[in-house]
């Protein structure tokens, strides 16, 4: 009697094992080109199901119709003085506030020239990760208005999704810290504090401000790849013969026009 209930033992052990190893063997998850294929009776799922089913925008790209209005820049030309930030703010909210501006200036107190100081205005990207992933709709084309990327303050919850998913850096969206709520750059749409028409075919505080006129307003889109399309080259022949030029191989069309002339002859 003992034997046989030895022998059963050893036979259930034996059928625990080779369960427990069917399990770990064929229930488990083989991972292959990026795919999560299950096996053993369990449900197949992509990584870009998953993200469709936790997150249901993801599961088609939306296409937004392209602003027809941007700002682009000229980072050499500017000299820091945070003109645009300030009129910005006073257009907008009706104080001059760095804090409340929608153009940010960077400015790098031990770097070189041109590193030194960087402009960060919107984007109005043409794939606005803000517009995606605001979770209230807050964040939103304005057809009406030529297509702006533009946040309404009255669906702002302050989630601050907005800034968190900007692919910018530093973020284009910022912080209102007077309502608690993220903004952006409209292109001047809405200025309570300024009698101007802004937006596409009107006009920017910024660019009407700068003193270096190193902001344009501009209709056609900009490379969307890097800063490139951005930060582009605003500077006309007098500012290459004070020397700001991209790289040291440019020569100021002065210096050139200068070493054409004839040496002066040595006094006698």
């Amino acid at each position: 009697m003992p034997e046989d209930k030895k022998a059963e033992s050893e036979e259930a052990a034996g059928k625990k094992e080779f369960s427990r190893r069917d399990f770990l063997v064929k229930g488990g998850t083989a991972v292959a080109g990026g795919a999560v294929v299950a096996v053993g009776g369990l449900s197949a799922i992509t990584p870009a199901q998953a993200s469709a089913t936790t997150h249901p925008a993801a599961a088609k790209a939306r296409i937004f119709p392209e602003s027809q209005g941007y700002l682009v820049y000229d980072s050499k030309k500017c000299v820091g003085c945070t003109t645009c930030m300030l009129s910005c703010s006073l257009t907008h909210y009706g104080v001059q506030s760095l804090s409340l501006s929608r153009i940010q200036i960077m400015q790098d107190s031990f770097g070189k020239f041109p590193y030194d100081v960087k402009m960060a205005p919107c984007r109005q990207c043409v794939s606005p990760a803000c517009v995606e992933n605001c979770p209230e709709g807050a964040a939103y084309v304005d057809t009406d208005h030529g297509n702006v990327r533009r946040i309404d303050s009255k669906k702002c919850k302050g989630c601050g999704t907005c800034m968190e998913m900007c692919p910018q850096q530093p973020h284009r969206p910022v912080w209102n810290h007077l309502e608690g709520k993220g903004t952006k750059c409209d292109l001047c749409l809405d200025t309570p504090y300024w009698n101007e028409k802004g937006g596409p075919g009107g006009k920017q505080a910024c660019v009407e401000a700068c003193p270096m006129k190193a902001v344009k307003f501009v209709a056609a889109t900009p490379d969307q790849t890097g800063t490139a399309g951005y930060d582009v080259n605003l500077r006309n022949d007098h500012w290459l013969n004070l020397g700001l030029v991209d790289n040291s191989t440019i020569v100021p069309p002065a210096m050139v026009a200068q070493a054409k002339q004839p040496a002066p002859k040595p006094r006698e």
